[in-house]
């Protein structure tokens, strides 16, 4: 078998010499046609071979009956041909020496047990030649710059296809058709696009790794439905950020049909879409949420990089700048809604500007009104907004004149390309006239509104990758158990967590002495993951013989409610009265995407409320503090309502040390805190409550 290269693998992916398509059809009406019609209204310059073993021509060329007659070995195949016949075809490839085989046809895994069998046998045959496979159910790959366009995707039939220079790698091969249309109507062009389809052999983050060294693409824009193989996309990740080369991804599944049910809240909060954002916002990709974003997002990630960047601690000051100021508004509410502040240029600035003879009245914005449509004005305010280094980015929103007078509206922002102070454009009317000029200059801009300032968010927003955080492996599913509350605490103070004094008290122990009155009593069992929920817990308790009768209606509330249990020891607890409020710190590893860490509001009723914020783990204290930062109840501890102020300092400390259970103990697959009481400024962070499930060891079975 042939190991490929990386760059043979990318060079035959996306530059073969010679292409062959098994399938190929005679009749046009016919998906099997498509690959050899687009090719050849494409300008295809490499050599093709048609192989239909029915025909002696195919579309008027030459037809081959077999990969075995063809005069070379062709650099990528293209199958087309029935399902009943892709293995055949693939073992016929591998016999010939094809590096890569795209197939187009359905029918394995996922089409029931025959289906899978019939996948295996193609893997195997795969592997026993060194074939990678794209596919099965990939419509195909795409060079527009080549006009390699080796699909079945009827959109790559049109005139005039953009060139540019994303690279588009989609799970689902209708998609790579609709962002290509999407983008040419705005301007926009793409420099490759591949349906990953079923992913058996090669993955989405395979194919775009072995085109990272591909002098045509400098971005990535991806469309996933599924993480299935986020192993290979984080290293992926590493590389696009050793290359420069940003990466924007949509991924479907927002809905989160729930997390798999798990024994603490952290499982309900720290559901599919949660883990996928943890995912991407380690791997430093943009996330969007408006299929618009997918196709105009790379633009601002472009802009952006060659601008100066301020500290991640420091908020990105973002302007906004208009002829219409009504359109402005919008793109200011748009922003702020996406948890950007705008930014008002300095009374400096304003009288610097009116000085220049523009009368622009002093507010959130800077209003050229009629002045807008005249380029040395245009020009004059940017030039001065540049000059007052108050701005990061600024947001163009055209008026009326996009549309009328394209000439007007666009020519002063061409001119600014490639300044200092970047600047992205939206069009308050339907002006794609507008918008095409603007990107042929290099100035990103944007048909929607809610685009725009959803690009310019998640971007101003995206970090380099965490590679510590990326290199964990998730563990494999296997047998798990929960803690007690003592032993959970033992696990958890070992990385660092503070829990109050307490004492375990058996079936036959006194009350000891010397307990730090008031405190708390708990059911103590490691089959009742939710004491409340079973009248397992009674808190002020102030005195021994209040001990003794709180274990005693406890272990019977608890032999009413979980009689199979057999609970018959509680744990004495310190009580903690002066937190500013509760939190949750939880602990779970994904099987898709590792161990995670998640911040939320404590409380039996977390879930509920959406308010958390999760980051693959481990973390280290500033990504901790943005955690705090973005949950909305952490409000509480900077002093609320002139309340007092929590020690959020030490609640990140707390973060950091529950993430560090993903170095520290591989066994554990969920640990949570919950009840995290918040003391004031300075006094730190106290566990009231410990869940921790670990994973069984593999029995070792001896041979006979």
């Amino acid at each position: 078998m042939t190991v490929l290269s990386t760059t043979t693998l990318g060079g035959a992916l996306m530059h073969p010499e010679s292409v062959a398509i098994i399938g190929a059809s005679d009749d046009i009406s016919k998906t099997g046609a498509r690959p050899l019609a687009f090719l050849r209204k494409a300008g295809y310059t490499g050599r093709v071979y048609p192989v239909n073993p029915r025909r002696d021509t195919v579309l008027g060329e030459k037809a081959w009956p077999s990969i075995s007659a063809l005069p070379e070995t062709p650099d990528h195949v293209f199958v087309a041909a029935d399902t009943r016949f892709v293995v055949d075809a693939v073992r016929e490839c591998g016999e010939r020496g094809v590096p890569v085989v795209t197939v187009l046809a359905g029918g394995f895994a996922e089409a029931g047990p025959e289906g899978a069998e019939r996948q295996r046998e193609l893997l195997e045959v795969a592997q026993r030649y060194g074939v990678r496979i794209v596919g099965p159910n990939s419509i195909g790959v795409v060079n527009p710059g080549a006009g390699m366009l080796l699909t079945a995707n009827a959109a790559f039939g049109e005139d005039d296809i953009p060139v540019g220079r994303t690279f588009v790698a989609s799970q689902s091969g209708s998609v790579i058709g609709a962002l290509m249309t999407r983008a040419k109507a705005v301007g926009i062009g793409f420099a490759g696009l591949v349906s990953t389809g079923s992913e058996i052999d090669l993955t989405l983050g395979e194919i775009c790794s072995a085109t990272i060294d591909d002098p045509d693409f400098d971005a990535y824009c991806l469309f996933l439905e599924s993480l299935d193989n986020a192993e290979s996309l984080a290293e992926f990740a590493q590389l696009a950020h050793e290359h420069g080369k940003p990466v924007t991804v949509y991924k479907l599944g927002r809905s989160d049909a729930a997390a798999e049910l798990s024994v603490s809240h952290t499982g309900a909060l720290a559901g599919e879409d949660s883990e996928a954002s943890a995912f991407f916002e380690a791997c430093g990709f943009v996330r969007v949420e408006n299929f618009e974003s997918l196709v105009e997002c790379g633009a601002v990630q472009r802009r952006l990089a060659d601008a100066p960047r301020r500290p991640a601690t420091s908020a990105p000051r973002v302007g906004v700048i208009t002829s219409t100021g009504g359109g402005a508004a919008i793109a200011v509410d748009e922003l702020e809604m996406r948890g950007l502040r705008v930014t008002k240029p300095s009374s400096a600035t304003f009288a610097a500007i009116n000085d220049a003879g523009i009368a622009v009245a002093e507010s959130l914005i800077v209003d050229l009104t009629l002045a807008g449509t005249r380029h040395d004005k245009v020009t004059t305010v940017l030039g001065i907004l540049e000059a007052s280094q108050e701005l990061d980015l600024l947001v163009f929103v055209i008026g009326s004149s996009a549309r009328l007078n394209p000439e007007l509206a666009a020519s002063a922002i061409e001119d600014f390309a490639g300044r200092d102070l970047p600047v992205v454009a939206w069009a308050l009317p339907d002006a794609l006239v507008t918008l095409q000029r603007l990107h042929r200059a290099g100035v990103p801009a944007f048909r929607t509104v809610e685009s725009c300032a959803e690009s310019v968010a998640a971007t101003l927003r995206t970090r380099s990758p965490r590679p510590e955080a990326l290199t964990t492996v998730p563990h494999p599913a296997g047998p798990t158990v929960a803690l007690d509350e003592r032993a959970s605490a033992d696990v958890l103070s070992a990385v660092g967590a503070r829990f109050p004094a307490s004492a375990v008290l058996g079936p036959h122990d006194d009350v000891p002495e010397g307990l730090p009155y008031p405190v708390v009593v708990k059911v103590l069992s490691d089959e009742i993951a939710h004491k409340s929920d079973v009248g397992g817990v009674e808190v002020g308790v102030a005195d021994a013989a209040g001990v003794q009768a709180a274990r005693e209606r406890i272990l019977h509330s608890v032999a009413r409610h979980r009689p199979e249990v057999g609970a018959d020891t509680v744990l004495v607890q310190e009580m903690v009265v002066d937190a500013v409020q509760e939190m949750l710190v939880g602990y779970r590893v994904s099987e898709t995407v590792g161990p995670m860490v998640v911040l939320a509001a404590g409380g039996v009723t977390v879930e509920l409320y959406g308010d958390s914020a999760a980051q693959l783990a481990p973390v280290d204290r500033e990504v901790a503090l943005g955690m705090i930062e973005s949950v909305r109840a952490t409000a509480l501890s900077r002093g609320y309502r002139s309340a007092p102020h929590g020690d959020l300092d030490a609640l990140a400390d707390l973060v950091v040390a529950v993430s560090r259970l993903a170095q520290h103990r591989p066994d554990v697959v969920e640990a949570e805190i919950n009840p995290a009481a918040v003391l004031r400024d300075g006094h730190g962070v106290v566990a009231l409550d410990a869940l921790v499930t670990v994973r069984t060891p593999t029995p070792v079975t001896k041979e006979s």
